[in-house]
């Protein structure tokens, strides 16, 4: 397999403030690469050192076997970029705003850009301006999708996009992967990276804790349950459950973590009066606590 994007030992520090640490990392052609932490892991501060905004520290990167600090035009070139955070021009429409970025790339294919604009529901006559945060993200979106890059570079992609929309972003980057391009996208959002990745990488305080096919991480899946029960709580029926952990009664009101089928909780539930049973997918960095603890992650040889 050909590498496209390469890290050895890349290192970017602010001081006392966390970057990122020796990240090892090799994303192949034509695979979409997760790169998932929780807010301020390093996700940010990985994908604008490979694209030459930010220089490290120490180690290196290339892209397309180029140096990113060699020429990250001719990277640049070839690259859609997606920031977590960005400010256009607030005076231009939307297709003003897109036709402006297709001409800085030599022109796109008209058809294309179209076509993303009514998959991604954009009204291009309206001012930058005037859209919601969920409409300025698809611009952005677009912006680095219209020239059919080689490589995507997208920062929290789907980040203030209705369910519906997501889910057409989603059919995108699957297209993308089938026509041989390549694309790395972080996210906070483990069920996100399982719809589109083949592999991914764990971030956490900088330093990479895993790097697995997208498959492998299902072991990190988990529900957290809150069952509220009209009487006495029936800790032993629940305790020893197939994927139930860290059971925990207060007053009428158990609270688990539930990893796998929900089933065998659902079947002990309806043995007793139940009078609310709650389940949500907890925030990654609940998951991260869950798996790694709050110790630091520790890397062979450092």
């Amino acid at each position: 397999m050909t590498a496209v994007i390469q890290s050895e030992k890349l290192t970017k520090s602010y001081g006392a403030h966390r970057g990122i640490i020796d990240v090892d990392l090799e994303v192949n052609e034509g695979e979409a690469f997760g790169f998932l932490g929780p807010n301020g892991a390093g996700k940010t501060t990985m994908i604008r050192t490979l694209l030459d905004h930010i220089r490290p520290t120490s180690g290196r990167a290339t892209i397309f076997g180029i140096d990113t600090t060699a020429d990250p035009v001719a990277i640049h070139k070839r690259v859609g970029y997606l920031p977590g955070e960005f400010v256009l021009y607030n005076n231009l429409t939307g297709g003003q705003t897109l036709e402006y970025f297709a001409n800085l790339r030599g022109g796109v294919d008209s058809a294309y850009q179209q076509s993303l604009i009514a998959r991604l529901e954009v009204d291009p006559s309206r001012r930058f301006r005037e859209y919601s945060k969920g409409n300025k993200q698809k611009i952005g979106l677009i912006i680095a999708l219209q020239h059919r890059p080689d490589l995507l570079l997208l920062d929290e992609p789907t980040s203030g996009l209705d369910p519906l929309i997501q889910q057409e972003f989603y059919g995108v980057i699957r297209e993308a992967k089938a026509e041989g391009r390549t694309v790395f996208l972080s996210s906070h959002i483990l069920s996100e990276v399982e719809k589109t990745c083949d592999r991914v990488a764990i971030i956490r305080e900088g330093r990479l804790a895993r790097v697995d096919r997208t498959t492998a991480l299902r072991d990190l899946a988990h529900h957290t349950v809150e069952l509220v029960f009209t009487d006495h709580v029936p800790v032993e029926a629940f305790s020893g459950l197939p994927g139930v952990s860290d059971v925990v009664a207060e007053d009428h009101v158990l609270r688990m973590r539930v990893a796998g089928s929900m089933t065998p909780v659902v079947r002990a539930a309806a043995r007793y009066e139940l009078a609310d049973f709650v389940s949500r997918e907890p925030s990654l960095e609940e998951t991260f606590l869950a798996e790694y603890g709050r110790k630091a992650v520790e890397v062979p040889g450092q």
